[in-house]
């Protein structure tokens, strides 16, 4: 293993110790998993798999009715927002 300064926030560093109760993990171990995790959604070929199943899907939905209208849906929800 390679050691390595990181800076994290007083609210990240917080998690980190809770989860680490939590799980009976320590810090370092919880972040190794967390940066393997982040490192493997960007394999290329996990990536591949990725487009590849979205391109499957895609258009699965365009002939049903027996869905709500999407647009009134985001528009109702961006109106409460405001």
């Amino acid at each position: 293993m390679v050691r390595i300064q990181v800076y994290l926030t007083a609210e990240q560093r917080e998690a980190l110790r809770e989860l680490g109760q939590q799980t009976g993990q320590t810090r370092s171990a919880l972040i190794r998993r967390a940066v393997d995790g982040f490192i493997g959604r960007f394999k290329p070929s996990d990536l591949q798999k990725r487009r590849a199943a979205l391109e499957q899907v895609h258009g699965i939905w365009k002939d049903r009715d027996d869905l709500p209208d999407f647009q009134a849906l985001r528009r109702e929800f961006d109106r409460n927002l405001k």
